[in-house]
């Protein structure tokens, strides 16, 4: 059954998740924790935005893998694996540098081994962060702000899973100014910005696990709205 109120719509789903991996550590009031999906540049962390201004509490994956890059360990890693040539003059991981190695290797394999340095110290901040939240009173609930949260199963520690959708030609254009594509010398020669979807797990999968869709076709006040919404549903 789908009902429309504004542009939101929800769906009742089957989807439960798994008791044990929902935020009941001993201790801890229970949180609700939302997972937020759609594709690249389709509005993700404008919503999870707008869920923090709400009192929610946001995990943004992006923000804490770029700080693990400033990591000693870590840099050492990276450098040890794809060579000096990713570091800037003053000696940081160069992101578009490292993105260009990764996503121009066709067997995915370099992807893989980022991903094995990355992902374990990603999940286990978000993880102490869930923890953490939990444990402030104030907190109206935990939004998970992943770009491959169904990819690492993360899905299946939410309470609620919400889908951005947004026409391909509004996220392309959007995609376009992102800092990892540049228009003038596509190294990893490809020239959509989207194309990266294509190791990702479909959006029309994504969006038939949700619980509700969030459409972005429109303006800010539609979106705060369509949010405004979910948030009273919690």
């Amino acid at each position: 059954m789908v009902r429309h109120f504004d542009k939101v719509q929800y769906r009742q789903s089957h989807y439960k998740p798994p008791t044990s991996s929902r935020c009941t550590t001993s201790g801890l009031r229970r949180v609700k924790v939302i997972g937020i999906l759609g594709g690249i540049a389709s509005g993700k962390s404008t919503v999870a935005a707008e869920f923090a201004r709400l009192g929610c509490k946001v995990i943004d994956a992006d923000k804490i893998a770029h700080e693990l890059l400033d990591k000693k360990t870590v840099r050492k890693k990276i450098v040890g694996l794809f060579g000096v040539t990713i570091l800037t003059p003053a000696r940081r991981v160069s992101r578009r540098k490292l993105a260009d190695i990764v996503f121009a290797d066709k067997d995915k394999k370099k992807l893989a081994q980022l991903n094995k340095i990355i992902h374990p110290l990603v999940l286990a901040r978000a993880d102490r962060l869930i923890k953490q939240y939990s444990r402030q009173s104030r907190t109206k609930a935990i939004v998970l702000d992943m770009p491959l949260l169904m990819e690492i199963g993360w899905h299946k520690r939410c309470d609620r899973l919400i889908f951005v959708t947004c026409n391909r030609k509004k996220r392309r254009k959007r995609a376009a100014k992102m800092p990892f594509f540049d228009k003038n010398q596509p190294k990893t020669g490809h020239t959509d910005p989207l194309w990266r979807e294509n190791l990702q797990i479909s959006l029309d999968k994504k969006a038939g696990i949700s619980d509700n869709i969030i459409d972005n076709n429109f303006d800010l006040s539609a979106l705060v709205r369509q949010v405004a919404k979910i948030f009273s549903l919690l």
